[in-house]
């Protein structure tokens, strides 16, 4: 019978073979060699099947804290021979164990084939270096059919890793995983794994939604900060057609700028709100962004006195005197913009690989511009 069958020993580590052990011709000498230097085999590990598979307490138990408890943990019986049982996986996969536990290496076929098994075993008597080749195996063969039976294995085995690829996976074909007899089955036996996968797809949603409006808003916040230097730069130099409005027009710069595309606009809108004759009532949708960009830069302009800009000192002398109530919510959108700028420069200066010191210098000049830094305090 196969409870009386005893199956050959294992073959033992080579000290110097790594996680992977060593290979060709060489490693087969080193284990022969390293074989012939152990002694005699004083315990047993027992399957399911009643297979016995001899071994040594002295690896068992170097390797796996739980075995060697179970190893020396006082026992009533009488017998000299020490039995280690481990059950309800197939014999193999505990001729895999053991043979990893010597060795540190497992073939490809024996993980393709046992890797749910080798998972569980790992996990059970505390082997982490089996464990994470299960839990590599098990991600590169995930598919739509076993990924609910692997997440709950993954919850049984803590293994945080794996349960994150099999919810990810859930999330991106939900549709498909729905119609698996594994999610019937949770339906039915495991709601609240049910509910934690709702969960976090609602939660990636939400999550996905939340970047995809901050991409917008430092979008938006970074053409408002290209808009100012524009405004800035024409009504202190001069681009095209449009110049200071105490110098004569036939000096402005007629040559375009490196931001060609938003001063064209810029100026057009400027044209158009000087010549309009509803901008005294609030004025039209151009006349009102006109108005918008003029107070933003009121908001920010840190010498209102000297500036060129029109309409600054009086913007900012009138919200000063009438203690706006949004005020405050015009100061936030300032710091954002400048803040938006700033790290817009640090990551297109990170791109360009340059030394850390560059780096700060164009940070620390950023935050000044326009008052950015001094002009407000983030910590209040």
């Amino acid at each position: 019978m196969e409870s009386n069958r005893t199956s050959p020993a294992p073959p033992p580590a080579v000290p110097s073979g790594g996680s992977r052990g060593l290979a060709g011709p060489t490693s087969a000498r080193a284990k022969r060699s390293f074989l012939r230097e152990l002694p005699e085999p004083d315990v047993f590990v027992v399957t399911s099947g009643g297979r016995r598979i001899p071994a040594h307490t002295g690896i068992l138990a170097s390797v796996s804290p739980v075995l060697e408890n179970l190893i020396y943990r006082p026992s009533k019986r009488r017998s000299s021979e020490k039995i280690v049982p481990i059950l309800g996986v197939p014999c193999n996969a505990v001729s895999a164990f053991v043979e990893f536990v010597y060795s540190s290496r497992c073939t490809e076929e024996e993980m393709e084939k046992y890797d749910v098994h080798l998972l569980a075993l790992a996990h059970v008597y505390s082997v982490p270096q089996l464990k994470q080749r299960c839990v590599e195996s098990l991600r590169q063969r995930l598919t739509v059919d076993s990924v609910v039976d692997l997440l709950q294995l993954s919850r049984l085995c803590s293994s945080p890793e794996l349960e994150l690829r099999c919810m990810k996976l859930v999330h991106h074909q939900f549709k498909a995983v729905e119609q698996t007899e594994g999610w019937r089955f949770l339906q039915h036996h495991d709601p609240w794994l049910e509910l934690d996968i709702l969960h976090f797809i609602d939660e990636s949603e939400s999550r996905k939604k939340r970047t995809k409006r901050q991409r917008d808003d430092q979008k938006l916040y970074l053409q408002l900060s290209e808009a100012m230097d524009c405004l800035e730069h024409i009504c202190t130099e001069g681009c095209t057609t449009v110049g200071p409005h105490d110098a004569d027009p036939a000096t402005a710069r007629k040559e375009p700028c490196g931001k060609f595309a938003t001063c064209q606009g810029l100026q057009t809108l400027i044209r158009h709100f000087a010549a309009c004759g509803k901008r005294v009532s609030g004025g039209c949708g151009g006349c009102k962004s006109v108005w918008r960009l003029l107070r933003l830069h009121a908001a920010v302009c840190d010498q209102p006195n000297s500036c060129k800009v029109p309409l600054c000192r009086q913007l900012k002398l009138r919200s000063q005197r009438e203690k706006r109530k949004d005020g405050a919510r015009w100061r936030l959108l300032a710091r954002k913009v400048a803040l938006a700028k700033a790290m817009s420069s640090l990551s297109q200066a990170m791109m360009r690989r340059r030394r850390p010191e560059e780096v700060l210098d164009m940070f620390s000049r950023s935050s000044r511009a326009r008052g950015g830094t001094r002009s407000f305090k983030l910590g209040k």
